[in-house]
């Protein structure tokens, strides 16, 4: 027979007060005074017994079951609220097809990279975002080789830019240094969103994310689209946070990104990029 936590207390105290009562009685005939003060111990530790089975029973009747799909490290589980644009007819949970086109955009701040994708000349939809696992030297643009900072800026991958057989399980290079940075005179080389989640200026995801997102690139480029936009922000670029960074040493450099995430916000659709004066000209 299987006995309850709170049958078995209860059984206790019986025995408990059954024993003090018996107790009691007999120092009454025998005068025993100090069996008496036995007895009163005995009860207290059965009053205590009682106060914390009850304390017990109320943590664990209002403590919340944890199920396996919350006890996942999913990142979605964790993501913040939506914004108007997220949540608008522009999200597909369907994922692209032989054929579609993709884009990928990065955010710094938020450790966030998304999948978006064109069907048949539409607006562009998001279908999936991912956590960055990490990457290196905080906000603001990569100058040069060996200094620890992920690439910030409008690039691109391709096929001859895949790599299936990296130590760092999955990779692409995204094409850093891109005209912008070579008419600024930036230096690097082998830059790379990839899988191991380490990093020393490539943006690391895990080996389930890139796999992911590996394929989904590797579709797109056997089935017709010769380059892949990666557009890197340093963090969503609405009012809040640009005033936010105002005072940064990159915001002239920011103000040169922004209206290309603006552009996207407004029309789902990519911008058109130049370089003109050693700038980004967007259109």
């Amino acid at each position: 027979m299987n006995l309850s936590l709170y049958e078995l207390l209860v059984g206790l105290i019986v025995i408990i007060m059954f024993t003090a009562s018996t107790g009691l009685i007999a120092s009454i005939f025998t005068h025993k005074r100090q069996y008496l003060r036995i007895i009163i111990f005995l009860a207290g530790i059965a009053a205590s017994v009682v106060v914390a089975a009850f304390s017990w029973g109320s943590i664990s009747n209002n403590q919340p079951a944890v199920t396996s799909q919350h006890a996942s490290n999913n990142y979605f589980d964790n993501l913040p609220a939506a914004t108007p644009q997220q949540t608008s007819n522009h999200y597909s949970s369907k994922p692209p097809v032989a054929g579609d086109k993709i884009y990928l955009r990065l955010f710094k701040q938020e450790r966030r990279l998304e999948m978006w994708f064109q069907h048949n000349n539409q607006p562009y939809q998001l279908y999936k975002s991912w956590e960055i696992c990490t990457y290196s030297g905080g906000l603001g643009p990569k100058k040069a080789e060996g200094d620890g900072k992920s690439p910030e800026g409008f690039y691109a991958t391709q096929k001859n830019l895949l790599n299936p057989h990296t130590n760092y399980h999955l990779s692409f290079n995204i094409g850093y240094p891109n005209s912008y940075d070579r008419a600024k005179g930036y230096t690097g080389s082998y830059i790379m969103i990839h899988g191991k989640c380490v990093s020393i200026g490539c943006y690391a995801m895990t080996d389930e994310n890139i796999e992911q997102i590996y394929s989904f690139v590797t579709q797109a480029l056997n089935n017709g689209q010769k380059q892949i936009p990666i557009h890197i922000f340093p963090f969503e670029m609405n009012q809040a946070n640009m005033q936010k960074y105002q005072t940064s040493i990159y915001y002239p450099f920011w103000l040169e990104l922004k209206p290309a995430y603006d552009l996207f916000e407004q029309h789902r659709r990519l911008p058109k990029i130049e370089i003109r004066n050693q700038q980004y000209s967007i259109s």
